[in-house]
């Protein structure tokens, strides 16, 4: 038998290396958590090789014995030291009252060092018991793991053996950056066709009709139009290609600027900047001021345009900048900006934080710049949110389209990437599925 350990951030990529180093035969027969990761042991059977006839070696075997009588001797004197010493010591604490009878007759001292004594031993077990039940749940963690990765590798082979053209269709909406969740609805309303092509113009069709879009155009609906998002989400270009899209067919009258970005260096230079361009005026709300207050003035423009900060999730100034924007007094539509070059994590995250101020929609932006479009317009069907612009390049105003849902759809298909996906990362996604019992995959 082979055993070999393995050390790795996190359970799948030690598995991964499990199955690189000893194939898919080998046998998990440990793990724990260690410093930066975790631990794994594995062992794989195979035949060990007969081993060669061994020829005694004299002097060898004379010098072992030798070193194993020096061994027993030196454990009989441990042994006999020992007993020596446990003799004095019982002497001593049977002579214990005439040495210090003064140490017999102060029960005050001994009471109150009793609850002291008592109380290590109960921290003690304490601190052991939280000590094994965080042991304990770290295993039941890793064999939760360990289960999930196997089941994933299993399902995904079966998947291929039984339906391989359902398996195809995986790989293809994998190549696109759908995620698992959302592949598994389409493909569910394509399980009964049969025919390849079909199936795949069906399922195109499927997410085409999943992706919503607005019947009129934002700008033309007209009222108070907030862009909101994280920073390095393109919200000041977006905004600047809106007006200039306005400006260029009903002129500059009906049109107003509002900056609440008092926090980004020359955010407002540059929409002031824009607003001479244009010759629109722009509005400068400040920390503190009332943004009702503010948009008083504005109240007869068509269009207001209102540029907001980029703020972390936990910086408190984001909550109250989106409370001001969800005010019933401002009655803004509020259009969470989604740079398609973000990964899917920091997109669900721009979500969570800027949810509560109530999205009517969003904005896809840096579209020229993406590889794949398949993880924010997954964001954008799994939240309901219609997608009002896209946002494909540097120019003004030229860069920026009102969406079709079919039109993103083949965006989506030309940028899927060349290759498929491995067989490691199909099984980890199925796996994946297996984290909530109510899903099923295939």
């Amino acid at each position: 038998m082979q055993v070999k350990r393995f050390f790795a951030a996190d359970m799948r990529t030690a598995m991964k290396l499990v199955r690189d180093e000893l194939g898919a035969d080998a046998s998990i027969i440990g793990n724990r958590r260690v410093a930066g990761g975790v631990e794994l042991t594995a062992a794989l059977d195979y035949q060990m090789p007969t081993p060669p006839a061994r020829q005694p070696n004299l002097a060898l075997e004379a010098e072992l014995r030798k070193t194993q009588a020096q061994i027993a001797t030196a454990q009989a004197e441990l042994i006999s030291r020992a007993a020596v010493d446990e003799h004095k010591d019982r002497q001593l604490f049977a002579n214990e009252s005439l040495v210090a009878p003064e140490l017999l007759a102060t029960p005050v001292k001994a009471s109150r060092a009793q609850p002291v004594a008592a109380a290590k031993p109960q921290l003690q077990a304490a601190a052991m018991d939280q000590r094994a039940l965080d042991a304990m749940r770290f295993e039941l963690h890793g064999l939760r793991e360990l289960i999930e990765v196997q089941l994933g590798s299993i399902a995904w082979g079966q998947l291929q053996n039984r339906k391989p053209q359902q398996a195809n269709l995986w790989r293809r909406l994998q190549r696109m950056g759908l995620s698992a969740e959302l592949s598994r609805v389409l493909l569910e309303r394509v399980s009964k066709v049969a025919e390849p092509r079909q199936a795949w113009r069906m399922l195109l069709a499927h997410l085409a009709h999943a992706i919503k879009t607005p019947k009129v155009e934002p700008m033309e609906e007209g009222g108070v139009i907030a862009l909101v998002g994280p920073a390095g989400m393109g919200k000041t270009t977006t905004l600047a290609k809106m007006a200039a899209r306005y400006v260029l067919k009903y002129g500059p009258q009906s049109i107003a600027l509002v900056s609440m970005d008092s926090f980004r260096i020359g955010a407002q230079e540059q929409l002031k900047t824009l607003g001479r361009i244009l010759n629109v005026s722009v509005t400068q709300v400040d920390p503190g001021q009332s943004l009702i207050q503010a948009l008083a003035p504005l109240a007869r423009k068509r269009v207001v345009l209102i540029d907001t900060a980029g703020l972390p999730g936990s910086d408190p100034a984001l909550r109250l900048q989106l409370e001001s924007l969800a005010s019933r007094g401002v009655k803004s539509k509020n259009y969470l900006v989604l740079a398609a070059t973000s990964q899917s994590q920091v997109l669900k995250a721009a979500y969570h934080s800027y949810k509560q101020c109530g999205l009517a929609g969003c904005i896809l932006s840096k579209v020229d710049e993406a590889t794949s479009l398949g993880e924010v317009l997954g964001l954008a069907i799994g939240q309901h949110l219609p997608v009002a612009y896209l946002a494909d390049g540097p120019k003004i105003p030229d860069d920026l389209q009102v969406p079709r849902s079919h039109q993103l759809v083949s965006r989506a298909v030309s940028l899927q990437a060349a290759e498929d996906p491995s067989e490691e990362a199909m099984a980890d996604m199925f796996a994946g599925l297996y984290q909530q019992p109510t899903r099923r995959a295939g």
